[in-house]
């Protein structure tokens, strides 16, 4: 009876003992392999499906000094091992047991911030997501139109499709998650400021506001000239008169611009060279961002017609030709 007494006692006193271990540990810092840092992070990728074990052994195996049979027994006792999903995550030195289980069971995967720049034109779009060593890569090898079909876009033309911005996604998501993303913010904002379009705007139809935004985008970094350009171009579109717009003659080009536009590329015709021919051209020329669209939309209402870089960044803006060859003669010829 003593023994039996003795033994019971014994295992109490373990239970009890070995319960104050497992409340303590839970929130103790887990000690991480070496080069782990607040700067580089443990990285973990938990496949679909993956079992709890199968989770605590990749935790141990990537560099968790902590025996995976501890880890797999706290998943089990906290009632969190069938919640856990998958992705991929990041633990920084001071994650506990109880705060890496937390992330996994909330799916608090790793992001990464994707910007796309306003100006950027959709090979540039392409290259960057091709290139993040972040995104999972589905986009190589497939034509344009094919990547159109993947997003969910078949047989739209891809410039100007992407919203400029900046898109905060899960590392590893795929580089079309992104695209498909950013199409659909695009088609958005241009939903929005097509509602908000200027009764008396000579736009038809939201694709020729994009269009128009995309050239505005192009010719003005410069907020308080945006709305004006606008302005110039529509009361062009309402009298007929060509836009002549280098940055259309230049998109037109494409790789065969140098840097140098000249006489003979404003004089030979092609369907993006507005100085040969009137309205807009077939399709935009870049993304724009939110400010352009909204004046393309919403034009500043002025009597100019023509405008010309001062050279500082800004614009000088004319309702005559006479008035328009003098500013060009001052801000242009004598530079």
């Amino acid at each position: 009876m003593r023994l039996i007494k003795l033994l019971f006692v014994l295992s109490l006193a373990t239970l009890l003992i070995g319960g104050a271990y497992g409340v303590w540990w839970v929130d103790r810092p887990l000690r991480m392999g070496a080069g782990v840092s607040e700067q580089q992070p443990l990285e973990v990728e938990i496949a679909p499906g993956q079992s709890a074990r199968g989770v605590a052994e990749k935790l141990a195996a990537a560099g968790v000094q902590t025996p995976w049979v501890l880890l797999y027994g706290w998943f089990r006792i906290s009632g969190g091992s069938r919640d856990i999903k998958a992705g991929s995550y990041e633990f920084a030195p001071g994650t506990t047991p109880r705060s890496l289980l937390s992330k996994l069971v909330r799916g608090e995967q790793a992001v990464r911030s994707i910007t796309l720049l306003e100006g950027w034109n959709h090979r540039q779009v392409f290259e960057l997501l091709r290139g993040s060593p972040d995104l999972t890569q589905d986009l190589e090898g497939l034509s344009t139109a094919d990547i159109m079909a993947l997003i969910g876009q078949p047989g739209r033309h891809p410039e100007g499709r992407f919203f400029p911005d900046t898109y905060r996604v899960a590392k590893r998501a795929t580089a079309s998650s992104v695209l498909r993303q950013a199409a659909q913010a695009m088609d958005k904002r241009l939903a929005e400021v097509w509602a908000q379009r200027d009764a008396a705007s000579p736009l038809r139809t939201p694709d020729e506001a994009l269009i128009l935004a995309s050239i505005i985008e192009k010719e003005t970094g410069l907020e308080s000239d945006r709305r004006r350009i606008g302005g110039v171009f529509a009361n062009r579109l309402r009298i007929g008169m060509r836009l002549q717009t280098d940055p259309t003659v230049i998109y037109g080009l494409g790789e065969r611009f140098d840097g140098n536009l000249r006489r003979i590329d404003l004089q030979t015709d092609s369907p993006y060279n507005t100085y040969t021919r009137a309205g807009l051209p077939p399709t935009p020329i870049a993304m724009p961002g939110a400010a352009s669209l909204r004046a393309a939309v919403q034009p500043a209402d002025t009597d100019a017609i023509y405008f010309v870089a001062r050279g500082d960044g800004s614009s000088q803006f004319s309702a005559t030709l006479e008035e328009h060859n003098a500013a060009v003669r001052r801000y242009i010829l004598r530079r």
